[in-house]
């Protein structure tokens, strides 16, 4: 591994952190300033991407969109409360240049209940399109790819 892609490594894994961290400590309302202004968040399973099935189970492709939906999480839907534990793995990265970067990143989400309940939520990978502007990394894309191809129907915060 060259000293340049050590760094994008050190980089990307450091805005995985940062990413998840504002999920599961309940800081919603930064999730979307992670992403560029024109860009794609989709959540779908393993199974309906190796079928070519564009649809995923959560869809937005703005920033806009992202702030809506942290807006109606905190006004408009209603669902049990609960918190997320992301585990994400090492990131690996399929290609850097000096604006833009792809990489894959296994994770897991443990989803802990109100009533104490914890549960293995989600397992899955990162595929992610990153744009590369110096100090930050902003993701283009990113698409959640879950295992399964079961969803809770509570996938209401970000994974």
């Amino acid at each position: 591994m060259s000293v340049g892609s050590a760094e994008m490594l050190f980089r990307v894994t450091a805005l995985n952190a940062d990413y998840a961290a504002a999920i599961d400590d309940d800081r919603l309302e930064e999730w979307p300033g992670f992403f560029v202004d024109q860009c794609l968040y989709k959540i779908t399973s393993a199974d309906n991407l190796r079928d070519g099935n564009e649809a995923g189970i959560v869809y937005a492709d703005s920033r806009s969109m992202l702030a809506d939906r942290v807006l109606a999480l905190r006004r408009a839907n209603i669902y049990e409360r609960q918190t997320y534990r992301h585990i994400v793995g090492t990131a690996r990265l399929m290609q850097s240049t000096a604006a833009e970067v792809r990489v894959e990143t296994p994770f897991l989400v443990v989803r802990t209940m109100r009533d104490g309940r914890i549960d293995l939520f989600a397992a899955g990978r990162y595929r992610d399109w990153l744009d590369d502007h110096g100090d930050d990394l902003r993701f283009r894309e990113r698409i959640v790819i879950c295992d399964s191809s079961h969803f809770d129907t509570l996938v209401a915060i970000p994974l």
